[in-house]
């Protein structure tokens, strides 16, 4: 095999999991024509067509699929061959990626950034914010980042967290104005900053410690991004549904106070998780390593 034939099959992987030329070509820092170029003369080199492509879409045959259940056991070892060799070097290098709850961001990550960049700058970490359950495989991720109770079971996972408390908070303007809720029947004459899950369904606010009441105030504003979410109720905005340990700041301060606190919910904490069939990767290992030494959440 040469080069070229080598390069080019990393392109096809790339189209075939992804179903896009433009996200493939983001992935592998090419032209989308360039990218169609290589596939087309791969292609011919190979007398098999490996791909449907029309306006709107692109899907590998079913020689197309068959090569790729191939390809993907095939990179993932060399991968793994060449993440070996961090042992022999001073510093390890390489690229993780990595997706991760957007609340997991603020929570977790940001924390862990600046330690990762300083100790190990052959590190290259790419972080795709997504509140979806993600195929690691399918779309080319080493490890994720979510609620321990959301991974699959075939996963191996990483406790990074302790459980968290949920609970529902407000600005002391938003209080001048309604007034406060004193049970979860109250919540329906208030207005609520809600947010979607990785389903695309409105999240139900799940309340007391088992869980077991789903209630939510009215949106008056719908915004999946948690941060987005805690500055609107500072501003006054509504109430919204959050972690404790993500506002403390805002509740040392005054700036947010917590309305029921007896219907408080307890919920899974952060959990990493990668493929049980996968070597772990050096990088993905000095993840979890820095943040256990960090304890973001304790």
């Amino acid at each position: 095999m040469s080069r070229t034939d080598l390069s080019d099959l990393r392109l096809f992987a790339a189209i075939a999991r992804f179903r896009s030329f433009r996200r493939a070509a983001d992935e592998m820092s090419v032209s989308t024509s360039a990218l169609s170029h290589a596939i087309s003369k791969l292609e011919r080199r190979l007398e098999v067509r490996l791909l449907h492509r029309t306006t709107r879409s692109v899907t590998p045959t079913e020689a197309g699929m068959l090569l790729l259940e191939g390809l993907t056991s095939g990179f993932s070892q060399i991968d793994g061959a060449l993440d070996q060799l961090n042992r022999f070097r001073d510093q390890p290098i390489g690229r993780i990626r990595l997706t991760a709850l957007r609340l997991s961001l603020g929570m977790l990550l940001d924390q862990l950034f600046p330690v990762l960049a300083e100790r190990y700058p052959g590190i290259e970490l790419e972080v795709s914010a997504d509140d979806r359950m993600v195929d690691l495989v399918a779309e080319g991720f080493d490890a994720g980042i979510r609620f321990g109770d959301t991974v699959p079971q075939d996963m191996v996972t990483v406790r990074l967290s302790p459980d968290l408390r949920w609970v529902i908070v407000g600005a002391p303007s938003y209080f001048a104005r309604h007034g406060r809720p004193r049970e979860p029947g109250d919540l329906a004459g208030h207005q609520g900053i809600r947010g979607r899950s990785g389903n695309g369904r409105l999240y139900e606010w799940e309340l007391g410690a088992a869980c077991d009441v789903h209630v939510s105030a009215p949106a008056v504003l719908c915004v999946s991004d948690p941060d987005a979410s805690m500055r609107a109720a500072v501003a006054g905005v509504g109430l919204a549904y959050l972690p404790e340990e993500m506002v403390r700041p805002q509740l040392a301060d005054g700036r947010l106070e917590i309305v029921m606190p007896e219907w408080a919910s307890p919920g899974a904490g952060f959990h990493l998780y990668y493929p049980s069939r996968r070597q772990l990767p050096a990088g993905v290992r000095i993840l979890i390593d820095l943040l256990r030494e960090i304890r973001p959440l304790g």
